[in-house]
């Protein structure tokens, strides 16, 4: 499986990262969940990630999208697998939010991500 470089602290959305400094206990506990999770079955980080792209797009969740879209990228993802990814998400959660989540891995967020 390939890794995948844990973010550092100032290249998460501000209000993550007050949470974590604020329950750093939970933060790390999720961490690990999350570690424990990927690793459960045979699918690769990358396919992983495009994944979690589509679930992102179905919890309407613009932050966590474009998180799991750049971590996506750093795995190896190319632009055209995770624009399937989010397209994957139009018969079942509609146009709107599908339109939406494009939009969100096009275009850079505020922290330049």
């Amino acid at each position: 499986m390939a890794t995948q470089r844990k973010p550092k602290v100032r290249d998460l959305p501000p209000t993550f990262r007050t949470f974590i400094r604020a329950f750093p206990e939970l933060a790390d506990t999720h961490e690990r969940v999350a570690k424990v999770v990927d690793d459960a079955g045979p699918l690769d980080r990358k396919t992983c990630e495009l994944i979690k792209i589509g679930i992102c797009l179905g919890g309407g969740l613009e932050s966590a999208l474009r998180s799991h879209a750049r971590r996506a990228r750093e795995l190896g993802a190319s632009e055209s697998e995770i624009e399937q990814a989010v397209l994957l998400g139009m018969t079942t959660c509609g146009f709107p939010r599908t339109v939406a989540a494009w939009q969100w891995t096009r275009k850079p967020s505020k922290r330049g991500r």
